[in-house]
């Protein structure tokens, strides 16, 4: 999974390596400190505008065949956007699903 998490201003202050890998080549320290504004287009910038409204964004994507979930969100701490976090990981082809608001007993542990 990438881990990607900014600031209140949207400086990089965490990326891991898996991350790093997708975003600066394999150098995840390479982002520290680095404007995330400064790495996207118009339109992402404007979806990160949002996110630092305290806007979500969720969205599924393939990209090099592979099938990712990505949750963008802001990092709160007491109401207050502090930063803002994304996860980005990849969605296993025959992934089980589970129903919680059906009682199955043969699945009631999972």
């Amino acid at each position: 999974m990438a881990i990607t998490i900014t600031d209140e201003q949207g400086n990089f202050i965490f990326v891991n390596s898996k991350s790093g890998e997708i975003n600066a080549h394999s150098n995840a320290q390479s982002l520290i400190g680095k404007q995330v504004r400064q790495c996207h287009n118009d339109r992402s910038i404007a979806i990160i505008e949002q996110l630092f409204k305290g806007e979500k964004n969720v969205y599924t994507i393939t990209k090099k065949g592979q099938e990712k979930l990505i949750y963008q969100a802001p990092w709160t701490v007491d109401g207050v956007v502090k930063g803002l976090v994304e996860l980005s990981m990849v969605i296993p082809k025959n992934m089980p699903h589970y129903d919680r608001d059906k009682i199955n007993p043969s699945t009631s542990d999972q």
